[in-house]
């Protein structure tokens, strides 16, 4: 059944070793780098059950309601019901959050799709992905992702260095496999379980590797060791850093030290092409919630920039009209991706119905890509205000309280207050440490800019323009067909040739 606040809370207080700070977590709900995220998803479990929010959350089955997040898709309105629920969580949460569960679910689904390659491993481990899947619709777990190990020095083979370097087997047992190594993950700390997989990793052409494994991680495991990163959280007043304050979702390497994985939670075992698949079509699904974040960031660069511009009456100008225009163009070229992506879409190997593959992944690099660009845009619309302002106590106190008042309030409607929180709003969003982490994050969270083209050069359907460009050039009729056959392998309906699985043996995938 789906969870409520309360029983997510009690899950993670699982006896899990967490290090932050150089301190021994005692309680993860409770500690203020935590928190504020742990708070933010446990809302998210009791907006299910909430009347006012659970026709947007759930779906139902039979008498019993369901998460939307976790629905394996069917059909183009599973997807619409998708994108509504995640726009509903950032309108009530008030911010953008990634890590939270439907963005990650989508994973396995792609490995749900490659049953077929998992059947020539081992049965058993097709079987064990038919019932995670179902597993995680049934109890409704906060399940996240494992991909990026410590890798070491890249220019040598894992065999070839301190082995732990990337994660792998050290041994079989009746009951499992014992894993060595570590990954880095995000929200870990206040997640129940976590997909983990391999990386871009050179394990070389063997058939077999101790390096290609995939499983279910429970993240109370004995022998897991979670050691965080500092997070924003209470580093300077809330009504200065809004959103550090709020919505910093902590990273963590996950240290595997001999830790069990029992058979049933195993996905995939020593069989590279396995793994080469996994990481070849990971993002199939997930890319979806992932780039439905960007929008909602530009949402809030765009209100940010607006705001300021209009407060002061420059919005009247046809430069800073421009500039606004720019920042809508980056937004719609996202939107557009994300809705043509479903109006097109796709039956899946495995029956399910998938975005796009060529529109989701072309709408990914126009998102992450001009990220950049976007927000150094809004600072300039937002002005330099946004970083010589003083803090909240400055316009608390008496002393200096007056001149705040005097040189910040702008008219009847622009009251000192109002602009200073737009100020911190726009600063904590653009500027800040938080800002400049959530920028390097949006980048790399899913895979390298270079692995986002990658998966557009395996997607992008090359025929049509080839066909278009032969005919015009007046070419033989051989030149179309090797042509052809070189782009079919490298587009989404070749994806499960055997020419194909030996292309992306060799490719550079997802990170």
């Amino acid at each position: 059944m789906i969870r409520n606040a309360a029983e997510y809370l009690e899950s993670i207080r699982d006896g899990r070793e967490v290090w932050i700070n150089g301190e021994k977590v005692d309680d993860v709900p409770s500690h203020p780098m935590f928190k504020p995220l742990v708070d933010i998803r446990a809302r998210i479990y009791d907006m299910q059950h909430d009347p006012e929010t659970r026709d947007v959350m759930t779906y139902q089955e039979g008498d019993e309601p369901f998460s939307i997040g976790l629905k394996l898709p069917h059909t183009q309105e599973d997807w619409h019901l998708k994108r509504a629920s995640t726009d509903r969580v950032m309108d009530e949460v008030g911010g953008v959050v990634t890590r939270v569960g439907d963005e990650t679910v989508g994973e396995m689904w792609s490995l749900f799709d490659g049953q077929d390659v998992l059947n020539e491993v081992d049965p058993q481990f097709s079987k064990n992905i038919r019932d995670h899947v179902e597993r995680v619709i049934a109890l409704d777990p906060f399940h996240v992702s494992a991909n990026t190990d410590p890798k070491g020095d890249r220019s040598k083979a894992p065999q070839d260095q301190d082995p732990d370097m990337l994660l792998h087997v050290v041994r079989e047992t009746d009951q499992g496999i014992i894993v060595r190594g570590a990954k880095y993950e995000t929200a870990a700390p206040y997640a129940n379980q976590a997909f983990t997989k391999p990386t871009i990793a050179n394990w070389g052409n063997d058939t077999l590797s101790d390096y290609a494994v995939g499983f279910i991680c429970d993240l109370g495991s004995p022998g897991i060791k979670m050691i965080c990163r500092t997070g924003f959280a209470g580093r300077a007043p809330a009504e200065d850093y809004p959103l550090s304050n709020r919505f910093d979702e902590i990273d963590a390497l996950v240290v595997f030290d001999n830790v069990l994985v029992p058979w049933e939670n195993v996905l995939f075992y020593r069989h590279t092409r396995a793994a080469t698949f996994i990481r070849a079509t990971l993002h199939r699904y997930s890319a979806f919630a992932f780039v439905q974040r960007n929008l909602r960031m530009a949402d809030l660069m765009i209100g940010a920039a607006l705001f300021n511009v209009r407060q002061t009456g420059l919005d009247k100008q046809p430069a800073v009209q421009e500039k606004l225009s720019q920042l809508a163009v980056y937004r719609e070229g996202i939107n557009a991706h994300m809705t043509a992506a479903i109006a097109t879409a796709e039956k899946s190997p495995g029956g399910l119905l998938m975005p796009n593959q060529s529109l989701l992944f072309t709408g990914r690099v126009h998102a992450c890509t001009n990220l950049p660009a976007m927000m150094h845009l809004a600072r300039e619309l937002c002005g330099g205000q946004i970083c010589v302002t003083p803090d909240s106590a400055s316009f608390r106190h008496p002393e200096t309280g007056k001149w705040m008042e005097k040189f910040y309030t702008i008219n009847d409607d622009w009251l000192a207050e109002d602009r200073r929180r737009l100020l911190a709003f726009a600063r904590d969003l653009l500027n800040s440490d938080y800002a400049g982490h959530r920028l390097t994050f949006q980048l790399f969270a899913q895979s390298a800019p270079f692995a986002h083209l990658a998966a557009v050069y395996r997607n992008f359907d090359w025929g049509e323009s080839l066909e278009f460009a032969h005919k015009a050039a007046g070419l033989s009729e051989g030149l179309l067909d090797n042509m052809g056959a070189v782009a079919g392998d490298a587009s989404a309906g070749q994806l499960f040739g055997a020419k194909a699985r030996d292309k992306q043996a060799t490719s550079a995938t997802g990170g």
